[in-house]
């Protein structure tokens, strides 16, 4: 098919739209890529040329040049799903050119979810990730409380109009002078459960999640990127931390003293971590917006990933790095099996179901000894997290690269 100027540059803009709303949305690199190669070759467009950055969709063709500048932000993976659909569609040739346009207009205006749906993610995925680090029943009350408070903030007031790192900032100091005033009041026993649990919700999971999966997939630019962006968010967070922690020594004259994090019986149960897992993932499902239909599928993927790092590091010698890289693999292979299963792009699965591994704990406590002057033990913390990562990423890289070939092989 030879097309005329005019056709190929409503092609080619068709395309790069198509990828801007995945990669704003929470898609990786090579999906961008992908879909928006299909989507121009089914078109009769042979001549284009895409590169796409973790912020960027460079795009040209024979008399075709544009370039989008597309800000890191955070997860609407309905839409993500929504555009593989929309790209099997136009391949299976549903779609005339016009009716392509019209329908991507309609992905792009689809609603967020109704605030209390994502309220009550918050509220839950706070309160599960509190009993899943080793808080009692009480510190996940308290947690619970505290989450759904600085989410309400976050979405309400912080978020529409701050800059990204003073919203990050200021969430992570409300949500840490709130589990003060609440341990003050008796409510939570575990000041320290209690605040990881809240700050939960602020974690980046997708920008770290995409960037690991981007590094997996040899696109190291983009990889790094979505990495740094991820680590300003975890620094944000730290600082506010530490400004709550330094107004508190401050008022009271002493700093609180934490000797780390304190494993409630009850919670430790393997059954109460399962149900924690599968609800705190599916939580986490509702904030980054996946489609209601797959919230338990998430909810499943996330919980059989930690209970695999549960097994791993409670009865066999590996270690919490060695148990992450055993539960990121199984995550990660998961993943690809409920992509098959359900027609879905894996990001969704793995992106939910890697959430309880990720080092988020690791934010509040290297604050806490840094803050605290614990040098070495804000060290040793923060080493750890990097073991945690490092173990994610190799997951991740066998997972995709051995075990999705050797499935290939099979059929």
């Amino acid at each position: 098919m030879i097309n005329s100027q005019e056709t190929s540059a409503r092609i080619l803009s068709l395309a790069s739209e198509a990828g801007h709303v995945l990669l704003e949305n929470g898609a990786e690199i090579s999906r961008v890529e992908d879909t928006m190669e299909r989507i121009a070759t089914y078109y009769g467009e042979q001549n284009e040329n895409f590169f796409v950055l973790s912020n960027g969709i460079f795009t040209t063709g024979k008399s075709y040049a544009n370039v989008k500048f597309i800000p890191i932000k955070g997860a609407r993976l309905d839409k993500v799903v929504a555009i593989n659909q929309f790209s099997r569609d136009v391949t299976a040739g549903k779609y005339s050119l016009d009716e392509a346009e019209a329908r991507l207009e309609e992905i792009r205006r689809l609603p967020e979810k109704p605030l209390w749906e994502q309220i009550a993610g918050a509220a839950l995925g706070s309160g599960s990730f509190c009993a899943i680090f080793g808080g009692s029943l009480a510190d996940c009350a308290a947690a619970l409380v505290a989450g759904t408070l600085v989410y309400l903030f976050v979405a309400l007031v912080s978020a529409p109009s701050w800059p990204k790192a003073l919203s990050n900032i200021c969430g992570g100091a409300l949500g840490t002078a709130l589990c003060i005033l609440f341990n003050r009041f008796g409510f939570g026993q575990n000041l320290g459960n209690m605040i990881v649990g809240t700050l939960i919700p602020l974690i980046p999971g997708v920008a770290f999640t995409n960037g690991l999966r981007d590094i997996a997939g040899e696109d190291y630019l983009a990889g790094i990127t979505r990495l740094l962006d991820a680590l300003m968010v975890f620094l944000c967070i730290a600082l506010g931390v530490c400004l709550s922690f330094i107004a508190q020594s401050a008022i009271e004259g002493e700093m609180i003293h934490l000797s780390g994090t304190i494993t409630d019986p009850f919670t430790a149960k393997i059954p109460v971590q399962l149900l924690a897992s599968l609800i705190g993932t599916a939580s986490f499902a509702v904030l980054f917006g996946v489609p209601r239909k797959y919230y338990l599928q998430c909810g499943i993927v996330g919980m059989l990933g930690w209970l695999a790092y549960l097994v791993s590091v409670r009865y066999l010698p590996l270690g919490t790095a060695g148990g992450t890289f055993i539960a990121a693999t199984l995550v990660a292979f998961l993943s690809l099996a409920a992509a098959r299963r359900f027609k879905c792009p894996s990001t969704v699965f793995l992106i939910c179901g890697i959430f309880p591994l990720i080092p988020g704990a690791g934010v509040f406590w290297s604050s806490y000894f840094v803050v605290s002057s614990q040098m070495d033990a804000a060290l040793s913390s923060g080493f750890s997290a990097v073991k945690v990562t490092l173990a994610i990423v190799l997951g991740i890289v066998l997972s995709a690269n051995l075990l999705l070939r050797h499935l290939k092989s099979a059929h």
